[in-house]
């Protein structure tokens, strides 16, 4: 029964697509499109993402780790998961959850699972986002941290009992989307079988898969 609540691949005809920005981290272009249903085109402007990851850093007391960034497009300051672009060629989504982790939140982990993967806002852009869920946490020395510039040069970093976040999330408290459904997440899976039973850190995500990864 699972298997039919379940994305799947689709790809419309693509009539044209003309490029019409191409700036450091996304692209745009306008697509027309042709209806596989009754074959009238319509058209479409896309962003094109590199793509991204998130991690959920929890550690023995049940306390996840946040970052309080400041967000421009937003006017807010937000509290966040550590999260971070694909803007490394090749890179595995895995190695830069680690890499993520490490330079905003200062902790390293032992155990990885897959904790949800998302297309953030699949009307109008192509992102793909992996939520990942992180244990056996370890501090980073003082003298090996990363030093964060413009946002991320004032990022405090906390600890908050997962049972708080998600009344937060619940009480519209905490907007950033992918926080949100990472904590969320963290909390059902918390209470569903349990941590262990998530995927595995490397599982297949070829919704991940761009000629930008390959």
């Amino acid at each position: 029964m699972s298997g039919q609540w379940e994305d799947r691949p689709e790809r419309w005809p693509v009539v044209t697509s003309d490029p019409i920005f191409d700036g450091a981290v996304i692209s745009v272009r306008t697509d027309v499109v042709k209806s596989s249903v009754d074959g009238s085109t319509f058209t479409r402007d896309v962003v094109v993402h590199p793509g991204a990851v998130a991690i959920v850093a929890i550690d023995d007391d049940e306390r996840v780790l946040v970052v309080s960034q400041y967000r421009h497009p937003v006017g807010h300051r937000l509290i966040e998961l550590p999260a971070g672009l694909r803007d490394v060629p090749g890179e595995p989504p895995l190695d830069a959850a680690h890499r993520e982790l490490y330079e905003e939140g200062h902790v390293r982990a032992a155990d990885w699972r897959v904790l949800a993967d998302v297309f953030s806002s699949p009307g109008m852009t192509d992102e793909a986002i992996r939520v990942f869920l992180a244990r056996g946490i370890s501090a980073v020395p003082e003298d090996e941290r990363f030093d964060g510039e413009h946002e991320e040069a004032d990022m405090p970093v906390s600890w908050v009992p997962l049972a708080e976040l998600v009344r937060a999330v619940l009480d519209g408290k905490v907007q950033n989307a992918v926080s949100c459904l990472g904590v969320l997440a963290a909390w059902s899976a918390r209470h569903d079988g349990g941590f262990d039973a998530l995927r595995a850190p490397d599982a297949p995500w070829p919704a991940g898969a761009s000629p930008r990864h390959a």
